[in-house]
């Protein structure tokens, strides 16, 4: 019985919690300040992942792909902790690019992007754009 109750992703429900409740604790953090953070945070990660001057630095893929990893977990917290989440069009985060760039990378891509499916808050709400629901598709 307890299984049904419980929630599907603690470490997640761990993460966001803390992140209200260091806004909450901290008057001169604001939410901009934290969802700017995550979400350069996320473009970081793609810009890296997907410039080969970059990439040609690494030593092995396994560092691409934790790259990609980090991406998609920064946008699943932005999701969690902004009202509008990572797909409204005024999001700061560039879903269309990051989900075509975890397209490219076969080995990771279908559990990428159904962690994007289905640990977001807001990937099945209306105002999500349908042609980023096409592309999770």
């Amino acid at each position: 019985m307890s299984l049904f109750y419980a929630n599907p992703t603690p470490m997640l429900n761990t993460l966001s919690g803390a992140a209200e409740k260091l806004l909450q604790e901290n008057p001169s953090l604001t939410l901009d300040n934290m969802t700017n953070c995550f979400s350069a945070m996320a473009s970081v990660c793609r810009v890296i992942s997907d410039n080969p001057q970059y990439t040609s630095r690494f030593q092995s893929e396994e560092t691409q792909l934790f790259c990609l990893r980090v991406m998609v977990g920064v946008i699943i917290l932005y999701d969690h902790v902004h009202p509008v989440g990572a797909f409204a069009v005024k999001a700061a985060i560039d879903m269309k690019s990051s989900i075509k760039l975890i397209k490219e990378h076969p080995k990771t891509a279908e559990s990428l992007l159904n962690a994007l499916r289905y640990s977001t808050k807001h990937f099945n709400e209306d105002s999500t754009p349908k042609a980023t629901k096409e592309l999770l598709s």
